[in-house]
C-alpha cells in the first residue's frame, strides 16, 4: 500500500520525478514541514542538498547531504550555514553526524569547474554526495535547484537552507568540510590567506592576486582571477 501512496505521488510527465505533496506554505523558520509531508506520504530516507562555495575565486565547490532521524532531536541553532557563527557551525556538524541516518560529501575540483562551468559543477557535487549516501536517499529536498538525472523524486526550495532543517544539515557539512579543506592549503598558499577567506574574493585574496597571480587551485575563468589583457601597446588587433 506504501509503494501505490508513493507512486500516485510522482509526477512521471516530468525529469527529474516531482511530487505534489507539497502545496502552497507559507514558512518562516528552519523546522521539519517539509520532511514531516514526505514522511507521511511514504519516503524514509528524505535527503536534504546544498552547495557551499559556488562564488569562491579558489577551491572546489563543495555539496552536502543528509538524512536526518525523525526520531532525533534537531542540534539547537541549526539554520543556515551563512547564518550560524564558525565556531558553532563546527559543534552543529559535529552533533549532526552523531545523530543523522547519513550524510555524505560532494566535491568537484576548480580545474574541473573551468571545464564544466560552476552550475554543472555544484549539479556534479550533488550527484557524489547522493551516490555516496548510505542507506540510499528516496526522496530530495534542494536548495534552489532542480537535479536531473538521478531518478529520485524531489523538491527545489528556494531559500531552502534557512527553512528545511536537512538542507540546513547539508549546509553546515558541507560548509565546515570545505572551510577545514580551505585551512589546509594555508601552508602550501600562505599569500592568499584560505584560512581565512575560504577562497572568497576578499580585499586580501584580490590583492594577492595581483602580486602573485593565480594558483593551481584558483578558478581560471572567474572574473577577477587572471589580469585582463594589457591592449594599451596594441596594434591591428595584434599585440607588440
Amino acid at each position: 500500500m506504501q509503494d501505490a501512496e508513493r507512486s500516485d505521488l510522482v509526477n512521471e510527465t516530468e525529469s527529474p520525478a516531482r511530487v505534489s505533496l507539497f502545496g502552497d506554505m507559507e514558512i518562516t523558520e528552519c523546522g521539519l514541514v517539509f520532511e514531516e509531508q514526505a514522511w507521511e506520504s511514504g519516503f524514509k530516507f528524505v535527503a536534504g542538498l546544498d552547495e557551499v562555495g559556488r562564488g569562491c575565486l579558489a577551491g572546489p565547490v563543495v555539496a552536502g547531504a543528509c538524512i536526518l532521524d525523525p526520531s532525533r532531536e534537531l542540534p539547537k541553532g541549526l539554520n543556515d550555514s551563512k547564518q550560524v557563527a564558525a565556531a558553532q557551525r563546527t559543534e552543529i556538524a559535529a552533533e549532526l553526524k552523531e545523530i543523522c541516518i547519513a550524510y555524505a560529501i560532494g566535491s568537484v575540483s576548480a580545474e574541473e569547474i573551468d571545464r564544466i562551468n560552476i552550475l554543472e559543477a555544484t549539479k556534479l557535487a550533488m550527484r557524489l554526495a547522493i551516490a555516496d549516501l548510505k542507506p540510499s536517499a528516496d526522496f530530495l529536498l534542494i536548495d534552489a535547484l532542480d537535479l536531473k538525472g538521478v531518478g529520485i523524486p524531489q523538491k527545489g526550495i528556494i531559500k531552502g537552507d534557512s527553512i528545511s532543517a536537512s538542507i540546513a544539515a547539508a549546509s553546515i557539512l558541507a560548509k565546515t568540510y570545505r572551510d577545514e579543506l580551505m585551512a589546509a592549503y594555508e601552508p602550501q598558499y600562505p599569500e592568499y590567506h584560505f584560512a581565512e577567506n575560504a577562497g572568497y574574493g576578499t580585499r586580501h585574496h584580490l590583492n594577492a592576486l595581483r602580486d602573485h597571480g593565480a594558483c593551481p587551485i584558483h578558478r581560471k575563468t572567474f572574473r577577477g582571477v587572471l589580469p585582463k589583457p594589457d591592449n594599451s601597446l596594441a596594434i591591428g588587433g595584434e599585440m607588440i
